[in-house]
């Protein structure tokens, strides 16, 4: 800068006396300043480039840790944090309907009248029998008596299809008891011993298929709580109060009432591998579902779940979550309101 000066100096003295040779100073002297301006702003050195890349790598990286919770252990263990390893499972798609309970009082009705149209068609059968036995000796009956246990025979043995044809238009003519009106499964519907159960579906949403299992709960049963499950399922009769498709299937050992209404879920799919987050891991907030996973010691990172598969044990979830990892199963809310805490300052 001194440097620049002194040119300046120079070209005011030499204006004093104007000419081409003044000019063409004052020309020189104007590059030489501009060029030395021009080296006053060069650009940084190259250690201060280093030093400007670190510091912002540093700022990312605290950004990073400052994700999620850090706790010490101390703080862990005052505010009674909990974790639980993610269990690996599979799990099938389900589709949701409704079921009713049906009453034994209809079914031991229908179990009735058939044993007794069937009792009716072996005795007159029998009658019939003998009497076609004794035809041509001196016990022969008559004509018309003969005829008229041929005649009862007849209507005895209609009561008695009558009967089966009841029984399938009310049960579906796939039945466990199909043609055997003494199956051990129909016996225990009419005592009470198991329950009839008929479940509809919505219209589409299972196809054309029969599902091989299904799962009940009661309607009022919480998160968690125990479901019953069926593999005795068959086609129902459309139901025309309810539209959809219907299935019976028949509960064992289930403590369901006659007449009351269920949940219940068929698969559909086939089964996927995936994690099941507990119950006790899950809080909504914002509308949506979460749960905190244990990154590493002390540092606990909140995940959003997919509420759409609930299980017995907990949310099936197939992605974004790796089995092993440790679910936060208590003191999960002290995490989220010291997340959330520290966001709004």
């Amino acid at each position: 800068m001194k440097m620049i000066r002194r040119s300046i100096r120079r070209a005011a003295a030499g204006w004093t006396q104007p000419g081409a040779s003044t000019l063409a100073s004052w020309l020189a002297v104007s590059c030489v300043t501009l060029v030395l301006v021009g080296g006053c702003q060069r650009a940084p050195s190259a250690p201060a480039a280093q030093s400007q890349t670190a510091e912002k790598k540093e700022e990312g990286a605290a950004a990073a840790e400052a994700e999620g919770v850090t706790l010490k252990p101390e703080e862990i263990e005052k505010a009674g944090i909990k974790t639980t390893p993610a269990a690996a499972s599979r799990h099938a798609p389900e589709v949701g309907g409704y079921a009713l309970v049906i009453t034994r009082e209809a079914i031991a009705q229908a179990v009735a009248d058939l044993s007794t149209a069937a009792a009716m068609e072996r005795q007159s059968r029998a009658a019939l029998a003998r009497s076609k036995s004794l035809a041509g000796t001196p016990g022969a009956m008559a004509v018309e008596t003969q005829e008229a246990a041929e005649r009862q025979a007849t209507v005895d043995q209609a009561s008695f299809q009558l009967a089966e044809r009841k029984l399938s238009a009310l049960y579906g003519r796939n039945a466990p008891w199909k043609d055997d009106y003494t199956s051990p499964e129909l016996t225990a519907l009419a005592r009470g011993e198991s329950k009839l159960v008929r479940v509809t579906f919505p219209l589409g949403a299972l196809g054309a298929s029969v599902p091989k299992t299904l799962r009940l709960a009661h309607m009022a049963e919480s998160l968690g709580g125990k479901s019953f499950e069926s593999a005795t399922v068959w086609s129902a009769p459309a139901d025309t109060s309810l539209p959809g498709r219907s299935f019976f299937a028949i509960l064992k050992g289930s403590d369901v009432s006659e007449g009351e209404r269920l949940l219940a879920w068929a698969p559909v799919g086939a089964a996927e591998p995936g994690v099941l987050v507990p119950y006790a891991a899950v809080l909504i907030n914002g509308g949506k579902y979460w749960c905190y996973v244990e990154e590493k010691p002390g540092l606990f990172l909140r995940k959003e779940i997919d509420p759409g598969m609930p299980t017995d044990e907990g949310y099936f979830v197939k992605e974004g979550i790796a089995a092993g990892a440790n679910f936060v199963t208590a003191s999960a809310g002290e995490l989220l309101a010291r997340e959330l805490g520290a966001a709004a300052e």
